[in-house]
C-alpha cells in the first residue's frame, strides 16, 4: 500500500517537554504572592528544576509505566513465610524518589514550607496522581506524631526526610520513612467512632497489641501506620510500625489490594491485625479523633490541590491540542464557542489553584506561634478546608470530562493521557471523608466556633467594594448564615456558596481583571450556564485561553 495514504497531518504534537511550573502563571504567582522575599528565590530555582523534570518525556513515561502496571500483592515468599509485601513497577520508585528528594514529604519545620511544597505537590500530581498518596500520608502524619514527642522524635525526621528508600527495615536503619493511615473499618466508613478494632495494653507504658480489621488502608507499603483502634478508654490513635526494632516483622496481614476505578498505580489495602500486632499510642487514651484530625485535615489540603492539578493537567492539554487541531477553516482555538469552553475550564482550574494556594499560605501563618495572625489562620482553616474540599473536589470530574471533549475522540483514546485523569478525578471527592461529611464539617464549624467565621468573614470581606456581584454574594451568604432552621439539610448548598465567595474574593484580590470579571459574572452574578462553556460573549474570553496555554520549548 502507497506510504501516502499514512501521511499524517493536523495533530497536535504531544505536551512533552516543558516546564510545569514556570508556564503555569498562576501558581507562579501564588508562590511569589504567598512567599516571604528573603525565600523567593530559592524556591523559585527549587519549583523550576522540578517543573522541567515533571514535564520531560522521562519522567512522563514513568508516571504513564506507573499507572499501566499497577502494584501486585506477595503475601508469602517461596518458601512459605508470610511476608505481606507490595511490589511495584520500578517507575513508580523513581517517581517517589523523584518527588521525596524535591521535599514534598517536608512542609513542618522550615519557612514556607507548606507553600513550597503545595507547589511542588502540585506539580508533580500532574505527572500521576497515585504517588501523591504516600506523600500525602507521610506529610500529614507529622502533626499527629507531636502529640507524642518521645515518638515524634524518632519518626518526625525520617518522615520529613528527602531521601526515598524503598526496604523497609527498622526506623534507625533508615535515612527516611514513608508512613500511612488506617481508619476506616468495613462496618463503620466514615463513621469511624464505630470502629471495633481492639487495643490491649502492654505492661510497658504506652504499648498495646491490636486485633481487627482495617477495610481502607492507605500505602500499604509503607514503614509505618497511623490506626483508630478502641482502648479500654475509648477510640485512640497508634503508631503500627512494619519493622519492630528487633528487625522481626510486626504482625501487619495485607488481605487483598482494592481494585479501584482509578489510581492505579497506587495501592490501598485491607489489612488484619491478629492479637499481636505492635502499637505504640499516640496521644491520650480516648482522644483518638482530636490526635489524628490534625493529620486528616492535612490530606484533605492535599485533595484539594490533587483536584487542582487534575484540572490544570486538563486544561493545559485541551488548550495545546486546540492551539494545533484545525477545523472548520481555521484552528479550534479561535472559534468563539470552544474559546468559551477552553476559557470557562481556565477559570475553574485557577479559582482551585489560588485558593489551593492561599490554604497552604495559612498552614505557614498558623504553625508560626502565638499572636492573632496565627489564631486566626488557623480558625480560617477550620472552616475552609472542608469548604474548599467538598467544592474543588466535585468540580474537578465534570471539568476533566469537558476537558476530555474538546479533543474529540482523541480525547476518549488511552494515549491522549485523558482517561487517566477522568478516572483518577472522583477520587478526592470520596478520600478522607466524601461530600457529606465535609459539609457537616464545614457547618459543625459555623455553628460551634465564631472564630471560624468571624475568619472566614474578615477573608473575604478583604473584597468588599471591589466587585458588586462579589458583595451581592457576601450578602446572601450572610442571609442564610442567619436561618439555622433545616441547616443540615442545606449544608451542601451553604458549603458550595462559602467556597464560591471565597473563590470570588480571592480572584478579585490577586487574579488579572478580566479573570475575576469572569469568575463573578459567572460563578457568583448568575450569568452563566449549568455546563461549561456558557460565559457571557461579552468577557475577554481570548485573555483567558492565552492565559492557560502552555508554550512549549520550540513553539
Amino acid at each position: 500500500m502507497a506510504a501516502s495514504t499514512h501521511t499524517v497531518t493536523n495533530q497536535a504534537p504531544p505536551l512533552v517537554g516543558y516546564d510545569v511550573f514556570m508556564t503555569d502563571p498562576v501558581l507562579t504567582e501564588a508562590v511569589e504572592r504567598h512567599l516571604a522575599p528573603e525565600l523567593r528565590a530559592e524556591v523559585r530555582e527549587d519549583l523550576v528544576v522540578l517543573g522541567q523534570a515533571a514535564g520531560s518525556a522521562q519522567v512522563r513515561e514513568w508516571g504513564e509505566r506507573a499507572n499501566a502496571n499497577p502494584p501486585r500483592l506477595r503475601t508469602h515468599d517461596r518458601y512459605g513465610h508470610r511476608i505481606d509485601e507490595v511490589d511495584f513497577d520500578p517507575a513508580w520508585h523513581r517517581l517517589l524518589g523523584k518527588s521525596v528528594g524535591a521535599g514534598l514529604t517536608d512542609a513542618w519545620g522550615r519557612p514556607g514550607g507548606h507553600v513550597r511544597r503545595a507547589a511542588g505537590f502540585l506539580v508533580m500530581s500532574q505527572v500521576e496522581a497515585g504517588h501523591g498518596c504516600p506523600l500525602s500520608m507521610t506529610h500529614a502524619a507529622v502533626p499527629a506524631l507531636r502529640a507524642e514527642p518521645e515518638l515524634a522524635e524518632v519518626w518526625e525526621p525520617a518522615a520529613t526526610s528527602h531521601v526515598y528508600e524503598r526496604e523497609l527495615r527498622p526506623v534507625a536503619e533508615k535515612p527516611g520513612v514513608l508512613l500511612g493511615m488506617a481508619m476506616t473499618e468495613k462496618q463503620g466508613g466514615s463513621d469511624v467512632r464505630a470502629n471495633t478494632t481492639e487495643a490491649r495494653p502492654l505492661a510497658a507504658d504506652g504499648e498495646y497489641v491490636l486485633a481487627g480489621h482495617k477495610w481502607f488502608c492507605s500505602a500499604p507499603m509503607s514503614d509505618a501506620f497511623l490506626v483508630l483502634a478502641q482502648a479500654p478508654a475509648g477510640l485512640t490513635c497508634f503508631l503500627v510500625p512494619r519493622v519492630l526494632a528487633d528487625g522481626s516483622r510486626n504482625a501487619f496481614a495485607i488481605q487483598r489490594l482494592k481494585d479501584k476505578l482509578g489510581n492505579r498505580s497506587n495501592a490501598s489495602a485491607e489489612v488484619e491485625f491478629d492479637g499481636t500486632t505492635w502499637a505504640r499510642r499516640v496521644g491520650e487514651e480516648g482522644r483518638g479523633l482530636r490526635t489524628i484530625m490534625g493529620m486528616v485535615a492535612a490530606t484533605r489540603l492535599d485533595c484539594v490541590l490533587g483536584s487542582a492539578a487534575l484540572m490544570r493537567q486538563a486544561v493545559a492539554q485541551a488548550v495545546h491540542h486546540c492551539a494545533y487541531r484545525e477545523a472548520f477553516g481555521g484552528p479550534l482555538i479561535e472559534k468563539p464557542l470552544m474559546r468559551n469552553v477552553l476559557a470557562d475550564l481556565a477559570l475553574e482550574s485557577e479559582a482551585a489553584t489560588v485558593l489551593g494556594m492561599r490554604l497552604a499560605a495559612a498552614y505557614d501563618a498558623a504553625g508560626t506561634g502565638g499572636g492573632s495572625d496565627a489564631e486566626r489562620e488557623r480558625a480560617l482553616l477550620r472552616i475552609a478546608v472542608p469548604a474548599a474540599k467538598y467544592w474543588v473536589t466535585k468540580r474537578c470530574t465534570p471539568m476533566v470530562a469537558e476537558a476530555l471533549e474538546c479533543l474529540g475522540g482523541n480525547g476518549y483514546v488511552e494515549e491522549s493521557g485523558l482517561p487517566r485523569l477522568l478516572r483518577e478525578s472522583p477520587l478526592n471527592s470520596v478520600w478522607e471523608g466524601s461530600g457529606n461529611v465535609q459539609a457537616l464539617d464545614a457547618v459543625r464549624a459555623l455553628r460551634t466556633e465564631p472564630a471560624a467565621l468571624d475568619a472566614f468573614l474578615r477573608e473575604v470581606g478583604a473584597a468588599r467594594g471591589a466587585d458588586h456581584r462579589l458583595d451581592r454574594a457576601i450578602r446572601g451568604l450572610l442571609v442564610e448564615l442567619a436561618d439555622l432552621d433545616g441547616i443540615e439539610a442545606r449544608a451542601r448548598r451553604l458549603t458550595e456558596r462559602l467556597a464560591l465567595v471565597l473563590q470570588g474574593a480571592l480572584l478579585v484580590r490577586w487574579a488579572p481583571p478580566e479573570v475575576a470579571d469572569a469568575f463573578c459574572a459567572a460563578r457568583l452574578g448568575g450569568d452563566g450556564g449549568a455546563a461549561f462553556g456558557t460565559l457571557p460573549h461579552t468577557l475577554d474570553l481570548r485573555a483567558l485561553v492565552e492565559r492557560a496555554r502552555v508554550e512549549v520549548r520550540g513553539d
